[in-house]
């Protein structure tokens, strides 16, 4: 057994190592390729290159795709570049703005993750004979006893990335390596250096690869220039407070960027895009402790039906740490209840499951929040 858990030896296995032109990807590849595996690297051309050709801190498009060529040849490695821009805008960007402008907050790093990395270039890596696809994820896999592989928080918690790749399946888990889950990123850089990197202390990158510098509302005017639609700001009782430009510009929780002034903060407490208002509350509005999820991706042990109530922790927020709930699955969804209150849940925002608040804890699953209940007292004592 190699250490990617693959049946044959390093010389006789090839991978395909997804290669973004950041230095996490790059290690992956340098590090296989000095295993002795038959590393073949992939990156993908995402979205307008032209208009990113000089600008670093994202991926998958122009200096990116030049740093993660120079990579590929420092390592003498096959390096192919693979034009998805058609695909990656139809699964992900305009599926994005459609979100964005139902009023929800989505995550489109999810979606590239289900759909475009491991579902069209994981099929690539399949047809050019590779036994396993390599990521540059700070995310653990390990086996499990009657086969398979689990999904596993990365030993540095501040590098895990699991909150991200939850809606990964199990067919393809079994597909995919992560060699950085055991690593910090530190230890990666030093890894870079080794390897004679040129990019070694290339920053991470911090934007939505196709949003510079954190703009949604940009990219969205751009995408549906008729969407934005003037509304109202409201307070809880519906009562008019001031007018916006369209519920593109707000997320909910935002405090900052209303016009208006108070006795107290206000804060973007939900958005109706039926009536293009803007409602918003004090923050002791914003607190939720049930939570339905939709398009749930099951990873955990035995039949969906059989669980009710199960013990779980939960990420609401990539930001966040796993809090302490219950969780109960039916249909295509689940109902989550937490322990206590969270503020600023919003729909379109994805919520993870793990079987623990343990840093190593197993990724059960995850899925889209579609709806929030306001704190309510009663009926959750009685639940």
């Amino acid at each position: 057994m190699n250490t990617l858990d693959l049946p044959n030896p390093p010389h006789e296995t090839r991978v395909v190592v997804a290669m973004s032109g950041g230095v996490d990807s790059s290690v992956v590849a340098g590090l296989l390729k000095r295993q002795g595996f038959d590393v073949v690297g992939v990156t993908l051309q995402l979205y307008d290159h032209g208009a990113a050709a000089h600008r670093r801190g994202a991926c998958c498009a122009g200096q990116d795709i030049h740093d993660a060529r120079a990579a590929a040849d420092h390592l003498g490695i096959p390096h192919y570049v693979l034009d998805y821009e058609d695909r990656f805008r139809d699964a992900v960007i305009d599926k994005f703005a459609e979100s964005y402008l139902a009023g929800e907050t989505p995550i489109p790093c999810v979606e590239c993750n289900r759909t475009v990395k491991f579902r069209d270039l994981l099929g690539l890596a399949r047809e050019l004979g590779a036994e396993a696809l390599a990521t540059g994820h700070y995310v653990a896999s390990r086996p499990l006893p009657g086969g398979g592989r689990a999904l596993h928080r990365a030993r540095d918690p501040g590098r895990d990335q699991s909150y991200f790749l939850y809606a990964t399946t199990a067919e393809q888990l079994a597909f995919l390596r992560f060699p950085l889950g055991e690593l910090g990123k530190d230890e990666t850089r030093a890894l870079a250096r080794d390897l004679g990197l040129a990019i070694s202390e290339k920053p991470d990158s911090q934007d939505i690869c196709f949003v510079p510098q954190g703009r949604y509302s940009d990219v969205i005017a751009r995408l549906r220039p008729d969407a934005a639609r003037p509304g109202e700001i409201v307070d809880l009782a519906g009562r008019p407070l001031g007018r916006h430009e369209g519920i593109l510009h707000y997320t909910v929780g935002q405090r900052r960027g209303l016009g208006l002034s108070g006795r107290e903060p206000l804060y973007v407490v939900r958005l109706e895009p039926e009536t293009a208002r803007v409602v918003v509350g004090p923050r002791t509005a914003l607190a939720t402790r049930r939570i339905r999820l939709d398009d749930l991706n099951w990873l955990g042990d035995g039949a969906r039906e059989s669980v009710r109530d199960l013990p779980v922790a939960v990420r609401v927020r990539s930001t966040r740490p796993p809090r302490p709930a219950s969780l109960t699955l039916d249909g295509d969804g689940a109902e989550i209840v937490l322990a206590e209150s969270e503020d600023g849940v919003s729909p379109g925002q994805a919520c993870v499951i793990y079987d623990g608040d343990d840093p190593r804890a197993r990724v059960l699953g995850g899925g889209t929040i579609r709806r929030i209940d306001a704190l309510s007292a009663k009926p959750l004592e009685a639940a």
